[in-house]
């Protein structure tokens, strides 16, 4: 039997099941203080429950193409910590909604559409690359994320915990779509353009949300705020500068996820839940 999976010799992983109190924290600009860094984090976590629903569906449609035991306890794991990673951030948003007076339903309309879209109109193979690609977006940032410890100085603890306790979990399960894509005849053309795509509408979809956030905060005309933004995404910490090269390196023909093997990562913030 043909092995199917690539994660590296010995690599297991599983669910874990947290426990966060954010209450007190996302009743205001938890991170630092800083209305912008806080509009982009929350903007962020609004993208997950119904992403990670999809995530899960376009993997577990070719299961039963998949005959490699690895493979398929692999699977099995990533629709188990995406199930959590749904669950706590619905609790997440629906909290933060609830203190400060958002909109879920507004804040989520576009993702909403393009999702029905995605999923009557694509072809599950394109849906998969989807996936695939961004699985590849949310692993070199959690990557950034779990190199820099400094990222969420002076903010609410609770908080990062449950940042770092998904880029964890990111990082574990990075390469599971990958493989299946592969498996199940995928191509790099798929990937390639499914990463175009995916880029431009999740980082779309976090400014959209970020704006609406704002606004609603009276904090958009604040040119501090654009400030603070442009510092944020490009120069200090400057996230997106950081992962520019991370994110060029799937464009690749021989990529894997696990070709960067950051399991010492995992090991040194595991050891914090």
């Amino acid at each position: 039997m043909k092995k199917l999976s690539n994660s590296p010799e010995g690599h297991q992983f599983s669910p874990r099941k947290p426990n966060f109190s954010l209450q007190q924290a996302l009743a205001s600009d938890w991170y630092d203080g800083n209305a912008f860094r806080t509009a982009f984090e929350n903007a962020f976590s609004m993208l997950f429950p119904l992403g990670e629903r999809s995530f899960i569906e376009s993997v577990k449609y070719f299961e039963k193409q998949i005959n490699d035991p690895s493979l398929l306890n692999e699977m099995k794991q990533f629709y188990g910590q995406e199930s959590v990673h749904r669950k706590e951030h619905q609790n997440y948003n629906e909290l933060l909604c609830q203190l400060r007076g958002y909109n879920m339903e507004s804040l989520l309309d576009a993702q909403k559409k393009r999702y029905d879209w995605a999923k009557n109109t694509l072809p599950p193979k394109r849906r998969l690359a989807g996936t695939v690609a961004a699985e590849h977006l949310t692993a070199i940032l959690a990557d950034d994320l779990l190199r820099n410890k400094d990222h969420f100085k002076n903010t609410d603890p609770m908080i990062s915990k449950l940042w770092y306790w998904h880029a964890i979990e990111e990082t574990e399960h990075k390469a599971v779509a990958f493989d299946v894509h592969q498996a199940v005849g995928g191509t790099i053309k798929e990937r390639r353009k499914a990463l175009f795509f995916v880029t431009y509408f999740i980082f779309k979809d976090i400014f959209v949300i970020s704006f609406k956030m704002l606004k609603h905060d009276g904090k958009i005309w604040n040119p501090r705020t654009w400030l603070d933004a442009f510092s944020f995404l490009f120069f200090k910490p400057g996230i997106l500068r950081r992962c520019f090269f991370s994110w060029l390196r799937f464009l690749r023909s021989d990529f894997h996820p696990w070709e960067q093997d950051n399991r010492d990562l995992i090991l040194k913030w595991d050891n914090k839940f």
